[in-house]
């Protein structure tokens, strides 16, 4: 009703974006890397201005950290060139049949790392 982007709504633009970063250096469903699998375990987000509901939204993504078993990736948000938010998840690597955490893969690690 106040015509601008719900706050809840952020985390699921940063998910895309997250899934089309890491399609970029080689991470997609079609061709995965060492059967990677990553969960959010932190997300911070600062305004620093309004989106409305018709502005396009543009979502730079880098990674920031990368840990043994855990990697931060962080968002920067614009609108027309002006800041929005920033934002920094941190995910873990995750075992997909034990559902525990892991090593990051090394082919996950060298893509994010090269990326950076």
């Amino acid at each position: 009703m106040q015509g601008l982007v719900f706050n809840a709504h952020w985390l699921s633009y940063f998910d895309e974006a997250a899934m089309r970063f890491l399609e970029s250096v080689g991470h997609s469903p079609a061709h995965p890397l060492d059967d990677f699998a990553a969960s959010v375990v932190r997300a911070e987000i600062e305004w620093k201005g309004p989106a409305g509901l018709d502005d396009t939204i543009e979502i730079d993504v880098e990674p920031s950290r990368l840990g043994t078993s855990s990697f931060d990736l962080r968002y920067g948000v614009a609108v027309h060139g002006r800041a929005v938010c920033e934002a920094t998840i941190t995910y873990v690597s995750v075992d997909r049949t034990s559902k525990s955490s892991r090593p990051i893969p090394d082919a996950v690690r060298a893509a994010l790392d090269g990326a950076g």
